[in-house]
């Protein structure tokens, strides 16, 4: 089959490289599933578990890549809950080869049915934004209606699932981003927008919930903005700053069958709008993940026309 490979951490996406695999061996519990489209976030070649083990041994060449929309082609021994033929969606190990091929053998706990009426392109652009989206304002966050959101970068793949999302669940929403992303963040629901670059972020007042995808200096300065009893959530590691009087809260998106399934019923019903921004082939992935200006939105590749 197929595949993208990465051999050199220091070289990031312009190391990638496409070469020919031996397709994937189902083990127990597991799938394989013939992937017609693939979802990349180019900050994984910076992850560890893509270069080593859980037991911290290189495991070179890695195929990078953990969201997918496909169709289930073999099952493993005592593999249940799937079937032959049946198009899925889901969010892979991280310790596992990727996504980014023409088949990847996968725990079937970690897909979900994807519906006939849901192009694979919108399924692999859902598990990891959808997934940290939801898991950050609910189970982490305990987003309640009334509440103020803060949603940094809420033009891109994942802010413009926590914007969706809290609108939808009644919060207030204050989204940011570079000053070229203030529309897009409306569209998607911010009710007001915070340009980082030249608008003051402390004018927002004290927030109930912040939701930080960028870290660093913007991390300090949102802990301070938390109210009492407020929450930081955070993908991007401790926050440096702790809130006065709340709780600061990094965690790891999980695969979870149940959630999947709720984020692709809005999208079905029309509550919920993907953030797709590069739609490329696999033969074309390497180029499509070294672009020579700037793109928002979630790049996918599609490994099947």
């Amino acid at each position: 089959m197929k595949a993208i490979v990465v051999t050199d951490q220091a070289a990031g996406p312009a190391g990638m490289k496409l070469v020919e695999r031996p397709e994937p061996q189902a083990a127990i519990n597991d799938v394989i599933v013939q992937i017609h489209a693939s979802g990349f976030v180019p900050t994984e070649l910076t992850w560890p578990s893509t270069w080593s083990d859980r037991l911290n041994r290189d495991r070179t060449p890695t195929i990078p890549g953990h969201e997918l929309a496909g169709v289930v082609t073999a099952l493993g021994y005592g593999t249940t809950g799937l079937s032959v033929g049946q198009r899925v969606f889901g969010l892979a190990d991280w310790y596992r080869d990727g996504t980014l091929a023409e088949y990847i053998a996968i725990e079937a706990r970690n897909l979900a049915p994807l519906p006939g009426d849901v192009d694979f392109t919108v399924g692999a652009s859902l598990p990891i934004s959808g997934l940290t989206a939801w898991q950050g304002l609910f189970e982490h966050g305990r987003l309640r209606a009334g509440q103020s959101v803060i949603a940094h970068g809420a033009a891109g793949a994942v802010g413009s699932m926590v914007t969706q999302l809290a609108r939808e669940f009644g919060a207030y929403v204050i989204g940011t981003g570079r000053a070229a992303d203030r529309q897009k963040a409306l569209d998607f629901g911010a009710n007001e927008f915070v340009d980082l670059g030249n608008d003051s972020l402390e004018d927002v007042g004290k927030i109930d919930l912040v939701f930080d995808l960028i870290g660093g200096d913007i991390g300090k300065r949102s802990a301070r903005l938390v109210r009492a009893g407020g929450t930081l959530v955070s993908i991007v590691g401790p926050s440096e700053t702790q809130p006065a009087d709340g709780l600061a809260i990094d965690f790891v998106v999980e695969s979870d069958r149940a959630q999947l399934s709720e984020i692709v019923q809005r999208v079905r019903d029309g509550r919920l709008r993907t953030n797709i921004g590069t739609v490329s082939s696999l033969d074309d992935a390497v180029a499509a993940f070294n672009p020579t200006e700037r793109r928002s939105g979630k790049t996918v590749i599609r490994a099947r026309p």
